[in-house]
């Protein structure tokens, strides 16, 4: 399992704050497009990715037992 974590925006679009998913292995940019496919998620593909608490490229592989925290562009004003 993996374990993904959403704040702000992408936990209310969601409904909750943590999915599992039960994928083996997968890039960073493949998990991003999973969740928006699934969750119709409206910022996930700008949103920052830390895979284990370290910031995550695209192409990174997020392995079984990972935890992955999505995490939104912050705006404000």
């Amino acid at each position: 399992m993996i374990e993904v974590l959403l704040f702000a925006q992408l936990q209310e679009e969601a409904g909750k704050d943590k999915i599992l998913l039960d994928i083996k292995e997968i890039t960073v940019k493949e998990i991003k497009e999973k969740l928006q496919s699934q969750f119709h998620l409206s910022q996930v593909k700008e949103s920052m990715v830390a895979v284990n608490e370290e910031y995550a490229l695209d192409g990174d592989i997020i392995q079984t037992g990972d935890t992955v925290a999505i995490i939104p562009p912050v705006s404000g004003g």
